[in-house]
C-alpha cells in the first residue's frame, strides 16, 4: 500500500476538528474542510474553532472552504452527520482521485434507502474507496490528546492496516477489520439503544434497569447485526459493546443527553445533534425487512414519533412474554 502522508477532514465541527487534531499528532499534512468560507477564514486565523472552544488547532492543520484543495488529500475523513453524508461525498466526487480512501466517521443509516455509510459513499464517489471509523468516543476527549481506542474497518483488510498506522498515536489506537457492517451496525444502533438508556436515567428507574436495558440493547444489536452478516466478534469489540457502554453512562454523550431531558419530561437539550434520532425509525425499518425483534429500539423510535408516550413504552417492555435468552 502507498504511504498516507495527507489527509483532509470534510466537516469542520467539533468531531471533525478533534480528528484533525488526530491526524496531525499522527505526522499527517492536515487540512480542515469548512463549507462556510467565512467559517474558514475565522478558525484559520484565530486558530480556535467555536464548536470546540478551548482547544486550539495545531500548526500542522491548514483550514480551508476549497473543496478542490481538500480532495488532493491521499486519505479523506467524512465528518459529517449521516443525513448529509450523500450530500458531501457527492461534492467532493469531482475532484477525487481514483482509488482514494473515503473514511465515513458518522454512525447512522441513510433515510429512504436504508444504505450504511460506506454504500452511501460507494454511491456517492464511485472512484473512492470507503472504509468506516466508530467506536467508543467524544470529541472534547480527543481533541486533548486523552487515551481512545476506535476501529477503522475497510474490505480490504491490507488497506485497512494501512489506515491503522497512518491515523494512530500514542493516544489514538484504531483497531483495523474488515467487518465493514458489523462496525457499522454496533455504531449505528447503539445511537438508539442510548437514547434509551438516557431515558432510563432521567425517570430514576435505577441502576439494575439500566444494567438491564444495556444488555437486553446490546442483544438486539447482535441480532441485527448476525441477520446483516456481521461478525459476533466485532459486534462485542470497540465498535459495538464498548461504544454501547459509554454512551449509555454518560451525559457526554448527545443521544444519551436527548434520553435524559425525555425521562424528565424536559425540552430536548438545544443545539445538540442527535443522530439517534434520526436512526431510530430507519433502524426499524431494516430491523423489520430481516425479520429481527428489537423491542427497546422500537419504543424508542416510537416516543421520537409521539406514538407512544414513555410510561406506556415501559409497561409494554415489562409485560413482555417471558422467554429464552437470544
Amino acid at each position: 500500500m502507498p504511504a498516507h502522508h495527507s489527509v483532509s477532514v470534510i466537516g469542520a465541527g467539533a468531531w471533525g476538528t478533534a480528528l484533525a487534531g488526530v491526524a496531525a499528532r499522527a505526522g499527517r499534512e492536515v487540512i480542515l474542510y469548512a463549507r462556510n468560507p467565512d467559517h474558514a477564514a475565522q478558525i484559520q486565523a484565530s486558530r480556535i474553532n467555536p464548536k470546540l472552544a478551548g482547544v486550539a488547532l495545531d500548526g500542522a492543520i491548514a483550514v480551508t472552504s476549497d473543496i478542490a484543495a481538500a480532495a488532493r488529500a491521499q486519505i479523506i475523513l467524512a465528518v459529517t452527520p449521516a443525513q448529509h453524508l450523500r450530500a458531501a461525498v457527492g461534492h467532493l466526487a469531482p475532484h477525487i482521485k481514483p482509488g482514494t480512501p473515503v473514511i465515513a466517521c458518522a454512525k447512522g443509516i441513510e433515510h429512504g434507502t436504508h444504505k450504511f455509510m460506506t454504500d452511501v459513499i460507494a454511491e456517492a464517489a464511485p472512484r473512492s474507496v470507503p472504509a468506516i471509523l466508530s467506536g467508543p468516543s467524544f470529541a472534547d476527549d480527543v481533541a486533548r490528546g486523552l487515551p481512545t481506542a476506535v476501529t477503522l474497518a475497510a474490505r480490504d483488510e491490507a488497506l485497512a492496516s494501512d489506515l491503522v498506522r497512518a491515523l494512530g498515536s500514542a493516544t489514538f489506537r484504531p483497531y483495523h477489520s474488515t467487518d465493514v457492517r458489523g462496525v457499522e451496525i454496533g455504531g449505528a444502533a447503539k445511537n438508539v439503544l442510548a437514547i434509551a438508556a438516557g431515558i432510563v436515567v432521567g425517570k430514576s428507574l435505577g441502576a439494575s434497569a439500566l444494567a438491564a436495558l444495556t444488555t437486553r440493547g446490546f442483544s438486539e444489536l447482535a441480532r441485527l447485526g448476525r441477520a446483516c452478516g456481521a461478525r459476533a466478534e466485532t459486534l462485542a469489540g470497540l465498535s459495538g459493546l464498548g461504544d454501547l457502554l459509554l454512551s449509555c453512562s454518560t451525559a457526554q454523550s448527545r443521544n444519551f443527553a436527548l434520553g435524559l431531558a425525555l425521562g424528565r419530561g424536559e425540552p430536548a437539550p438545544a443545539g445538540k445533534l442527535a443522530e439517534g434520532a434520526f436512526t431510530a425509525p430507519v433502524l426499524i425499518e431494516l430491523a423489520a425487512s430481516n425479520n429481527v425483534d428489537m423491542p427497546v429500539s422500537r419504543a424508542v423510535a416510537a416516543i421520537l414519533g409521539n406514538r407512544l408516550t414513555i410510561d406506556a413504552a415501559i409497561e409494554g417492555l415489562l409485560t413482555r412474554p417471558f422467554k429464552a435468552e437470544e
